[in-house]
């Protein structure tokens, strides 16, 4: 829903069509340029966390691999890292995804109408809505939603590469002989870290990333089409 009133003194004559057409054009022609540029800030700064965690990951993988000496426990540090950096790409994600729903706006109420000269058919008041996200910024999507979409994009594949390279590693550096299903539960603790522990981790991290991503994947609409949509709430936040 709108969080200001119809008769608002702020947003009154968004509703009437501009007395200077041309300077009217100008504006929302330097507009759109901003907010694309906004946003291409944004995904740059998506792609440096997600560059951070491939980096890492592959550091710790030559180093876990290298040496035999070095316990298989270094990948939970290694799955610590890449979730710190799923954290911040949320985070960044959001702001890209509130300023990236400013641009489908314009591209399909005022870049739209004039490729194709003719009236927007999509509902609402458009300029109304930008103008009250522009008062009053709001996020688009939750926290939640926001780590589910980074998680199907690239997350998840990396974590589940993790995983592998977590049970590889105490396949071939084991401290005893595996030979069934129990050897290797054994061989899943470190120290004073018992194996419960270390097998809770690893199974709990992959069922979360799979359960998430699978709920995204079925209930979000996606990066795409949600804009479009005449809902006041995919635009909204």
């Amino acid at each position: 829903m709108s969080r200001f009133e119809e008769d608002d003194p702020l947003l009154e004559g968004l509703l009437d069509p501009p007395d200077n057409q041309q300077g009217y054009i100008t504006a929302m022609s330097h507009f759109y340029r901003g907010e694309v540029g906004r946003i291409m800030t944004w995904r740059q700064r998506l792609d440096t966390t997600t560059t951070w965690a491939i980096t890492s990951t592959g550091t710790i993988f030559t180093v876990a691999f290298s040496f035999k000496h070095v316990p298989h426990l270094i990948f939970f540090f290694n799955l610590a890292i890449v979730l710190m950096m799923l954290w911040i790409e949320a985070r960044r994600y959001r702001f890209y995804d509130a300023f990236r729903a400013r641009v489908r706006m314009l591209e399909a109420h005022f870049i739209a109408p004039m490729l194709t000269l003719k009236e927007p058919k999509l509902e609402g008041n458009w300029r109304k809505l930008v103008a009250e996200d522009l008062l009053v910024p709001a996020f688009k999507i939750s926290v939640f939603e926001s780590i589910g979409r980074r998680l199907k994009r690239n997350y998840a594949f990396i974590i589940a590469i993790i995983l592998s390279a977590w049970i590889t590693k105490i396949l071939i550096h084991p401290a005893a002989p595996i030979d069934s299903v129990f050897a290797f539960y054994n061989a899943l603790a470190v120290g004073s870290i018992p194996s419960w522990l270390v097998a809770m981790i690893m199974g709990g991290t992959f069922l979360s990333v799979v359960g998430i991503t699978l709920y995204i994947a079925k209930n979000s609409s996606g990066e795409i089409t949600e804009v479009g949509k005449s809902s006041r709430s995919n635009w909204m936040g």
